[in-house]
């Protein structure tokens, strides 16, 4: 695929951040005040938690500060979004365990931007967030092995959907309070690490240049193709509309409004672009639905949309569903960046159980997909009887056809495989559980190959499926469609393949007249 190219940058970079600790010497904490790790205004910092104790340092007045990037760099609106992961570095004390259930943490974060290094931090969000600590402490609970490491599980942290600012700056306190329970039985925290996941500049040049490359390509057939049929002295049947109908929505996902997103601060981006993605899905399904569907039927019933409720309708729920679903993350992320569905018991259940069903279904629609392709090969070879009737020319005219348009279905067979891949492996990415740089990266140079895969798709079917306006004429007179119309005319057809599946198209729903 495009994205497997060893010369396109890798999609994503992650960077690594061990907190610092600063102290917050004044008695009355004044809120505005933010603390900077390094740099010509450093905050007084400490080294370890023993040293706080030595100096009566109170735990409520610790603030883990970090700054991203690392010193010397500055993040660009070109790495479109930012993903930040956390992971406690917790030590193992005979006195201060980890709670055997639930221990949850409770985290006062602060996130701040400022776009050169002399001015004053601004503040993009503040919250109060907990997120469940799930540690393994892997050899005896000893005081021999006081001091040795838990191993904690990686926690969704924070999620921005533009990086218009340059430089970011966050404060982390975990406040102390004994008679409410905060922040108690969480063993003791030594460190805390970050991790930031953001898209490369270079990959995200590759992406736009790919896609302004193709909207043009995919727009001058549509229109092309529209033409062709408005050319006909007939209305255009169901087919030729959902192939438009295809066209326009591929057309949708392809315009690079992302350009926009380098010069303006638009949070809502990579939500936007859910939408244009799910919007697209739900017209592929149910195109190909439809594309077979109008290769089995016999004449009588052809042509209704409406006898494609019962599939049609099971794919636009779905659509909304996984619209909801995104909402609930993406949605809440726009006002609040820490939010993460997975901090909570009940929110990683839902969002489990939901990313199980929406794979089964990927897989129970792929499957019938194939049954109805293989319904249509096994029309095709029924018509085929009446083949050996006709004359030579013809015959092999109409096996050339048939041939033809038997690869084409299993070009679409492969295509869907790889769209029911793809879609599960998103939804996987999506959970949190697989967060390393190692998914995100195959995700992206595999979503590469799969839009490419697409573009290419939806340009063959409209070069394919646009009727030759050459013969519609003759044919109209003619009444029945191929069976009567002159050798002469058959001759022409097999050198203007243009026409190829249209009249294979006749060909599948001719017994209704026979």
């Amino acid at each position: 695929g495009f994205g497997s190219n060893p010369t396109s940058p890798s999609p994503t970079t992650a960077a690594h951040y061990l907190a610092s600790k600063c102290v917050d010497t004044v008695k009355h904490r004044q809120e505005t005040k933010w603390f900077m790790p390094w740099g010509p205004n450093q905050c007084d910092k400490i080294r370890t938690f023993d040293e706080a104790m030595a100096k009566k340092i109170e735990a409520n007045n610790i603030v883990f500060a970090v700054h991203i990037p690392l010193p010397n760099k500055e993040m660009s609106p070109w790495f479109q979004f930012m993903l930040v992961i956390l992971q406690f570095d917790i030590a193992f004390k005979m006195y201060n365990q980890i709670g055997e259930n639930q221990s949850m943490v409770t985290i006062d974060v602060g996130l701040a931007y400022r776009d050169d290094t002399l001015s004053e931090w601004t503040e993009i969000a503040h919250s109060f967030e907990q997120r469940k600590l799930n540690c393994n402490f892997t050899t005896a609970k000893t005081f021999e092995n006081e001091g040795r490491y838990y191993e904690c599980d990686l926690l969704p942290f924070m999620e921005i959907g533009s990086v218009a600012h340059k430089y970011y700056l966050l404060n982390i306190r975990l406040p102390v309070n004994e008679r409410k329970k905060v922040n108690v039985g969480i063993g003791e925290i030594k460190d805390i690490r970050l991790v930031s996941i953001h898209q490369n500049g270079g990959f995200t040049k590759v992406w736009f240049a790919m896609k302004t490359f193709l909207t043009p390509s995919i727009l001058i057939i549509m229109i092309w193709y529209w033409r062709r049929i408005t050319l006909m002295s007939r209305p255009p049947v169901l087919l030729e509309k959902v192939i438009l109908a295809l066209g326009i929505s591929m057309t949708f996902i392809n315009i690079p409004v992302e350009w926009f997103s380098v010069g303006f601060n638009w949070t809502w981006m990579l939500l936007f672009g859910d939408i244009r993605q799910g919007v697209f899905y739900s017209m592929l399904l149910s195109f190909w639905i439809i594309f077979c569907g109008e290769h089995l039927m016999d004449q009588t019933e052809r042509n209704r949309f409406s006898v494609y409720w019962k599939q049609v309708g099971p794919i636009v729920f779905g659509s909304f569903c996984l619209f909801i679903f995104d909402m609930c993350e993406r949605g809440v992320q726009l006002t609040n960046p820490f939010y993460s569905i997975w901090a909570s018991d009940v929110g990683t259940e839902l969002a489990m159980a939901f990313i199980i069903v929406a794979g089964i279904c990927a897989c129970l629609y792929f499957l019938f997909l194939c049954f109805m392709v293989f319904q249509v090969f096994r029309n095709i070879s029924g018509k085929r009887t009446s083949l050996p009737a006709m004359t030579k020319v013809r015959r092999l005219h109409y096996e050339g056809l048939i041939f033809r348009f038997k690869f084409l279905m299993l070009v679409t067979l492969t295509c869907a495989a790889m769209t029911v891949i793809f879609f599960i492996i998103s939804q996987v990415n999506e959970g949190h559980w697989q967060w390393g740089e190692h998914t995100v990266q195959v995700n992206s140079a595999f979503f590469t190959g799969i839009y490419g895969m697409w573009n290419l798709y939806v340009f063959a079917i409209m070069f394919l499926y646009a009727p030759s306006h050459k013969r519609y004429g003759d044919e109209q007179s003619s009444g029945d469609a191929g069976a009567n119309s002159g050798e002469d005319i058959q001759l022409t057809t097999t050198i203007t393949h243009v026409d190829g599946p249209t009249e294979l198209y006749k060909m599948t729903g001719k017994e209704a007249q026979e």
